[in-house]
């Protein structure tokens, strides 16, 4: 009885899930989570990204007049 009273002061209590609404939301949180709709998200990000730069590079390489609307008008109608 001694030796479980000197335990019990020894070590702190540590709040559970059901104890703590933060930990319990966490908890959740974790349980919930779906990797593969967040690496979908971001394969559709990366592709994305891709294709802004491949824009970037076309219109790099091109000698575009841009005081020209005509020329604009035919960019705009190819993007």
């Amino acid at each position: 009885s001694g030796c479980s009273s000197l335990i019990s002061s020894q070590f702190s209590f540590i709040p559970t899930a059901s104890t703590n609404p933060k930990a319990a939301l966490k908890s959740k949180i974790v349980a919930e989570f779906r990797p593969q709709s967040l690496i979908d998200e971001l394969l559709l990000y990366k592709r994305s990204e891709d294709q802004i730069e491949l824009k970037e590079k076309q219109l790099s390489t091109m000698r575009v007049d841009v005081c020209s609307t005509e020329t604009l008008k035919c960019l705009k109608g190819k993007a």
